[in-house]
């Protein structure tokens, strides 16, 4: 299999005085409004219920060291977040991680989500990850080209793998190799 790299591009965010640092648990609240508005928007993701404070704060337990969550920021706000999730428990995908990024819908198609992926992905090459996979609806068209903007290439569709409002939908999976 041919192995494809990118070299870090120029971030561009448009939203005047974004920044991007660690998460903290005190940004639990803002991770789960925006991941609910994924939910609601119907473009994101198959979960199709609301999560509540205590479902966000389990997700948040499966991360820390390699598996890290960034925020996207203006000011004390939380525009947007990213994070590296365990791909397996097999011990043979340790170097592979799993991929999650949302903005709010006020800041979507703003370079928001552009500048998160370019950060964590340089902060997985450090973390000593391989690669980084995700599954997207194969619908969302924003997304597919943020994630090949970020160096992700499609590696495959799942015909109807999930159903969301009852239809099925197929689900796209790519991949970024790390040298």
């Amino acid at each position: 299999m041919r192995r494809v790299t990118h070299a870090a591009p120029l971030i561009k965010v448009i939203v005047e005085g974004a920044g991007i640092r660690a998460a903290t648990v005190d940004d639990l609240e803002s991770i789960r409004r925006i991941y609910n508005e994924g939910i609601a928007d119907r473009i994101a993701t198959l979960d199709s219920d609301p999560k509540s404070s205590d479902e966000i704060a389990q997700w948040w337990s499966a991360h820390g060291g390699r598996f890290n969550v960034l925020a996207a920021t203006v000011g004390e706000r939380v525009i947007g977040w990213a994070s590296l999730n365990p791909f397996s428990h097999r011990c043979a995908h340790a170097d592979i991680a799993d991929l999650s990024v949302y903005v709010d819908r006020e800041h979507r198609a703003k370079g928001v989500g552009y500048a998160l992926l370019v950060r964590l992905t340089a902060g997985a090459v450090a973390l000593g990850f391989h690669k980084i996979v995700l599954h997207a609806l194969d619908s969302n068209e924003h997304g597919k080209h943020l994630y090949r903007k970020a160096g992700f290439i499609e590696v495959g569709v799942f015909k109807e793998h999930g159903r969301l409002d009852g239809k099925y939908v197929d689900v796209i999976a790519m991949e970024r190799l790390f040298p």
